[in-house]
């Protein structure tokens, strides 16, 4: 019986510090610099158009990646951050 709730208590507490270390690598840290897709979000149109025309050689890609932000029905610039990310991948 005390085996049992040795080994009980063993994984809670394993499940426990699995969750908090998980959630400190999730979250930023204060005073982190944001990433390159927030930075996105905040560009002026004449950086966006410039990323754009560098972008759109890459027909198909660009494609794909519009015909994506349409289908999650993303416009302006929220959708500016998803088609960063997907031309990076």
């Amino acid at each position: 019986m005390r085996r049992t709730r040795l080994v009980i208590a063993s994984a809670v507490l394993a499940v426990a510090l699995a969750a908090s270390a998980q959630a400190q690598t999730s979250t930023p840290k204060s005073g982190a610099e944001p990433s390159t897709a927030d930075k996105v979000k905040t560009w002026s149109n004449k950086q966006w158009n410039a990323a754009k025309q560098e972008w759109q050689k890459d027909k198909a890609k660009w494609d794909v990646c519009n015909q994506r932000a349409t289908a999650q029905k993303l416009s302006g610039r929220k959708s500016w951050s998803f088609i960063y990310d997907c031309m990076k991948s």
